[in-house]
């Protein structure tokens, strides 16, 4: 028996074939595959939590990409959910995660998370196992959901065993498990389409968590920001202005999942009544400098209005990457900013968009550029530094291109941010800045149309994330 650690709060155990029978179902010497799982959550809460592991019973050699698991549970309220990979030995970015309703009512199962797997996930030898991988389900309005009435939920299998009520599927053909009855599935309802491994140096994400508080989101390397440094009104860094919820595809024009009905996006917002106690910002940031030069890009939604409230605040909407905050004076500093203001701020009117390079956190050590636009609304934003040019442009439109002293000299953090210059006025008001996905290539120059082509095929296949960047 091996023992392995799930980010200190689950356990994986490994044993032969036919062990751990439970009245959920039993290994079947038959069966190509059998899947084991395991419950890490209460019946109703924030979160469904299953474990699942594939096992080859076969004699040969079976490729993941012919693979696919399906879990199926009630949509509650007829809501939309989402779904994400917390951990997995595969690592979270061969896996992809896609929900899909049963044509046909039965018991307990109106929909499915199916899980499939991309080149990179590899083979499994005869008696191999993918081991442990921890997924998680939730409603997109991110109330509590009710697992009680769940076809595949079981909560009495804390340690994992055969589960018959979830089923896999081999070259789409049913390889494990008991079908809905009633539900209309058919031998290749599950087929797997290709799916080709990430190319080295990508980091994508749309952005499919359930919270600030998402292990996910800690494991795919993004921190909340709470400490109390700037910039603007200082010390009102919020996690609970973070959040992701639903946004239809068809809203976002050019973002990576057009014609989704549940689609999510990161949002930021900005709550203020005029006081500084009555004030939070919000702003999600890399844990790690992993980008120094290539192309960033991302699919930004402005506001030029407050979602509630008087108008007219000098709201700082931005994406950038910056090196860490405690070498601002050191030789090695880099920064990258796109700066959107619809209101203006500093003495200077708005809309406006400022593009500035730094080279240290010194005052005025940067090379800039202000745009007289108004951004109201989704856009594709794109930074690239290749060749010792860096180049700001916004929907395919280059708007400010420079080299020398301020080309980038060290790796970088991605932000995004929403923060507010100054306090003008009294009175309740709410922001919300909105980001779709975020699109990394690491020493290559892509163009924003080649950015939302490779962010909506990564989405279309599932791969909610991907990271192949290099280490630092």
């Amino acid at each position: 028996m091996a023992l392995v650690a799930a980010g200190g709060t689950a356990a994986y155990y490994q044993w032969g074939r036919g062990d751990g029978d439970s009245p959920s179902g039993s290994s079947s010497a038959s069966a190509e595959l059998t899947v084991r799982y395991r419950n890490d959550a209460p019946a109703t809460g924030p979160t469904a939590k299953p474990w699942l592991e594939v096992i080859n019973n076969s004699k040969k050699s079976v490729p993941l990409t012919e693979v696919t698991v399906r879990y199926y549970f009630s949509a509650d309220d007829s809501v939309a959910f989402g779904a994400n990979c917390v951990q997995t030995s595969l690592r979270c970015s061969h896996v992809t995660q896609k929900i899909g309703a049963l044509a046909g009512s039965a018991p307990k199962a109106d929909h499915y998370l199916q899980i499939g797997f991309t080149e990179g996930a590899g083979a499994l030898k005869p008696g191999g196992t993918t081991e442990a991988i921890g997924l998680q389900l939730y409603r997109l309005d991110h109330k509590p959901l009710d697992q009680s009435d769940d076809r595949s939920f079981a909560p009495e299998l804390t340690h994992y065993a055969p589960a018959k009520l979830v089923t896999a599927y081999l070259r789409g053909a049913l390889a494990w498990g008991e079908e809905p009855a009633g539900a209309a599935t058919g031998r290749n309802a599950a087929a797997p389409g290709p799916a080709a491994a990430a190319p080295e140096g990508v980091l994508f994400d749309d952005f499919h968590y359930s919270g600030p508080g998402d292990p996910a989101l800690a494991s795919n390397g993004w921190r909340v920001r709470t400490d109390g440094g700037g910039p603007g009104i200082r010390g009102t860094w919020s996690a609970n202005n973070v959040s992701f919820p639903a946004v239809p595809g068809g809203k976002r024009d050019g973002g990576a999942a057009e014609g989704d009905a549940a689609g999510q996006a990161l949002q930021l917002r900005v709550t203020s009544d005029g006081t500084k106690g009555g004030t939070r910002q919000a702003e999600l940031q890399r844990a790690e400098p992993d980008f120094f030069t290539g192309t960033v890009a991302a699919r930004v939604y402005f506001s030029d209005k407050p979602t509630s409230g008087r108008g007219g605040d000098h709201i700082n909407e931005s994406f950038f990457t910056i090196s860490s905050i405690g070498k601002a004076e050191k030789q090695s500093y880099s920064e990258l900013d796109y700066e959107y203001m619809p209101n203006g701020g500093w003495g200077a009117p708005g809309p406006r968009l400022d593009t500035t390079s730094w080279r240290s956190g010194k005052q005025g050590d940067r090379t800039t550029r202000t745009q007289k636009l108004s951004l109201r609304g989704w856009h594709t934003m794109v930074i690239t530094a290749v060749n010792g040019t860096v180049t700001y442009s916004v929907d395919g439109r280059k708007l400010f291109s420079h080299g020398g002293t301020y080309f980038p000299r060290e790796r970088m953090g991605i932000h995004f941010s929403a923060w507010l210059v100054d306090l003008p006025f009294k009175g309740k008001r709410t922001w919300d800045m909105k980001v779709d996905w975020l699109y990394v290539k690491a020493g290559q120059a892509v163009s924003g149309a080649e950015a939302v082509k490779a962010a909506a095929d990564y989405s279309a296949a599932g791969s909610s994330y991907v990271n192949t960047l290099p280490k630092s």
